[in-house]
């Protein structure tokens, strides 16, 4: 029967074996890991990126040790050692990443990145949306 249809007509079942027959090998772990070290150093360099903005626009500060306040804890303040830090691990993503792979992109993009993120994160056994950085 199937080879009077394809006499008859051979574009008839021309995706009967795509159809029934592929399948999609899963990729290896050490790929996911990649994809995901790859997300988290694009993810962590755009947060470091706007805390960097509001720095510059004085809406965030770096302090000293001596200045900085912990009781009662203030969001608007960086200690200059932890900041220093954060700078040294900025240079170090550019590096290891690229500059060209950082940024910017508009907010669909980052939906994107952060869903991805996501997603390879349930994958490896972490709760749905753990965008941690």
């Amino acid at each position: 029967m199937v080879d009077s249809l394809k006499d008859h007509n051979p574009d008839l079942l021309s995706d009967h074996a795509f159809e029934f027959h592929y399948s999609q090998e899963a990729r290896r772990l050490s790929e996911i890991l990649e994809a995901e070290h790859l997300l988290l150093r694009q993810v962590w360099y755009n947060r470091h990126w706007n805390l960097r903005m509001k720095i510059e626009n004085g809406e965030h500060h770096v302090v000293t040790e001596q200045d900085y306040s912990r009781n009662p804890y203030r969001s608007d303040q960086t200690l200059d050692t932890v900041w220093k830090g954060a700078l040294a691990a900025a240079k170090k993503t550019e590096d290891e990443v690229g500059i060209e792979n950082l940024g910017p992109w508009d907010d669909f993009e980052w939906g994107m990145l952060n869903g991805k993120l996501s997603a390879l994160r349930w994958i490896l056994g972490y709760d749905w949306d753990m965008l941690d950085t």
